[in-house]
This record gives structure tokens, sequence and C-alpha cells, in this order.
């Protein structure tokens, strides 16, 4: 036994944790972003042209819709809180699906607009928009509330299912085939949609350029039920998928000697990125880089564990979207911001960044 230079013998050398174990601070990071996403959503509360103290929202809302008729009130339950609450469903639902997306594909520079569900999204709500009034005569108003969002919706599912045929051979679902497939169907929708915008007149053009950047401004209670009750049903349902996506990410081969159904996961995998961003698309139209930015922000911080990431980031996307919409009604007051111009301008840089900085291992 080899002694110290005080003739005392060494003290044992602590364990270190493991490398990969963050859940101590994943569980921190969980607690910390619940409570900055209460924090940031009295404050969206209160921001407007018509100024509230978080005490003021709080107040206002333990009495109430019906308990009084003030201005405070009827601005908060009528237009500020639906908004809120369509802000933290579409953050929650791009940011669940980008981790979702990354986690299949193995890569952190994956994106839910690769497999083509924005593209497909956006081409049913120009051909709504277009051919609605001409040939469905269908009234402005019903048009924006209800067959705008269903026809996104419908036009998201249709490509998600189109390429999931399509790279589906024998029971078997070529990840490659996917990407590179939804790439071309994302291109050939473009090309549909140009067109149908080339045929649209000046009121249609505007109403499509507006939704295609994005923004929370046409927020209902209808369309936050839908849009919520969809992406709820994809942010409680992704931790179950943990385990099988931590396996994934060490090859399907291995998942495979694992335990896991690779094939099955897949599908599920797919339904349930479809299902979340359609509906986030639908209701708020195009909105990039939240589901590529959040989850490679939290996998820096807590690790690649999915038991832990998928969680954070849906809370984190939400979070993030409030702000967003925050700035996008403040920079430009008392005009509105699309908030598409606020998440581009933030997560294309960092997109440059990331793929900078992982240069060597893509170019070989």
């Amino acid at each position: 036994m080899t002694l110290s230079v005080t003739g005392a013998p060494p003290r044992p050398a602590r364990p270190r944790p493991a490398a990969g174990d963050r859940r101590d601070r994943a569980r921190l990071a969980l607690i910390a972003l619940a409570c900055g996403l209460v924090l940031v959503a009295l404050l969206a509360l209160g921001t407007g042209p018509l100024g509230l103290s978080p005490w003021r929202v709080l107040e206002v809302l333990r009495a109430g819709p019906q308990a009084s008729v003030s201005a405070d009130s009827l601005v908060i339950w009528q237009i500020r809180l639906p908004r809120l609450l369509l802000g933290l469903a579409v953050g929650a639902g791009l940011a669940t699906s980008g981790a979702l997306m990354q986690g299949l594909f193995r890569n952190p520079l994956a994106d839910p607009g690769l497999i083509g569900v924005s593209a497909g999204a956006a081409l049913a709500a120009i051909a709504t928009i277009v051919l609605g009034t001409a040939v469905l005569s269908l009234p402005e108003a019903l048009l924006q509330i209800y067959a705008l969002p269903l026809a996104a919706f419908g036009g998201a599912l249709v490509n998600t299912l189109l390429l999931y045929a399509i790279a589906t051979r024998r029971g078997q679902t070529s990840v490659a085939t996917l990407l590179l497939g939804g790439i071309a169907i994302g291109a050939a929708a473009g090309a549909l949609s140009g067109l149908l915008i080339y045929k649209a007149n000046d009121t249609q053009l505007r109403d499509f350029t507006f939704w295609s950047m994005g923004g929370l401004g046409g927020a209902t209670w209808g369309t936050m039920a839908v849009c919520g009750l969809a992406t709820l049903s994809v942010v409680v349902a992704a931790p179950f998928f943990a385990r099988g996506m931590n396996a994934v990410t060490l090859g399907e081969a291995q998942a495979y000697h694992l335990g896991v159904d690779v094939q099955r996961l897949k599908r599920r995998v797919i339904v349930l990125v479809a299902l979340s961003t359609g509906a986030a698309v639908a209701a708020s139209g195009m909105i990039g880089f939240v589901g590529l930015v959040v989850p490679h922000l939290l996998r820096l911080v807590i690790g690649p564990d999915h038991r832990g990431l998928l969680p954070a980031s849906a809370l984190l996307g939400a979070l993030l979207l409030v702000l967003a919409d925050m700035v996008a009604r403040s920079v430009v007051a008392p005009a509105e911001l699309p908030i598409g111009i606020v998440t581009a301008a933030v997560g294309a840089p960092f997109f440059l960044w990331l793929l900078l900085r992982r240069r060597g291992g893509i170019g070989g």
C-alpha cells in the first residue's frame, strides 16, 4: 500500500458517475423549464397594447371569464389566453416532433419538414384558399375557421401516408428512402403550390403569404382545442417510446437484438410526427426551426436519453414559441410581425453553426 507524503494512506477515489448518466440534470432541467414556462405565460398574458402586471393577470384568471366584463377580462379571456394556449400547443408539438425525428434518423440535423409534412399542409392550404371560394362557394369566415385547418391537416396526413408507402417494402421501412422521398414529395408539393399561387388573385395571395409565414393571430378557442388535443395526445404518447428510441440510436440491428420491434416503432413515430406537425401547421401556418433547434439544445445539456429529452423538448418548445410570439407582438407594435420570421431569424444562424460544427462528419 502506497503512503502519501504525510504517511497516511490515501483516501479511496470517489467513483465517478457514468458519462451518459444525466438523469439528475434532466430532472432539474424539467423543473426549471416548467417554472420558466409558468413565468413566461404570465408575462405573455400581460404583454400587448393593454399592458397588465402579472398580479393583475392572476386576479383576472382567478375571477373567471364570467366574473367581469372589464377590458382586462375581455382581452385576456377572448384574445390572449387562446393565443397563449395555441402557442404552447404548437411549440410543444413541433419540438416533440423534432426530437422524435432526430432520434429516428439518428441525426441532429433532421427536422419534421424533411418528411414532407409541412409541404403537404401548405399545398392543401393554398388549394383551399384559391379554390374554396370559387369552386366550393365557401363563405370566407367558414373558410378561415374550419376549412383551412382541416385541409392543412389532411394534406399533411396524405403526404405522410404516401411517403410511408413509398419507403416501405415487404414490411421494412427504409429511413434513407423516407428521407429522400420526403425531399422529392416536398419539391413536388412546392411546385403544385407555386402553380396555384400563380392562379391566385391578390386577396388570396395575401392570405396565403401571411399563413405561410406563420402566426398565432388567428387563435380561437376552437382552433386551440383541436390543435391542443392533437398535440397533447402526441406529447403524452411520445415518452412511452423513449426506450425504443434510445435503442435505435445505437443502430437498428442492435435495437432488434435488444428486443425492440424497429418497424413498428418507425410506423408509430411517423404517425405521431404527422399528427403533431400537421395539427401545428394547420393551426398556425409554417413555423420553422423549432423542431430543429430545441432538441439539439437540450441534447447538449441533458444528454441523448429520450426519457428526459422528449418531455423537456415539449416544455422548451412551448416556452420558446411563446417568447417568439411576445417578440413578434412587440418589435413593430402596434403592428404584428409574423412569428415565422422570428423563429427563422434565430434558427437559421443556429442551423449554420450546427452544420459547420458537424462539417467534418457530413462531408467525410
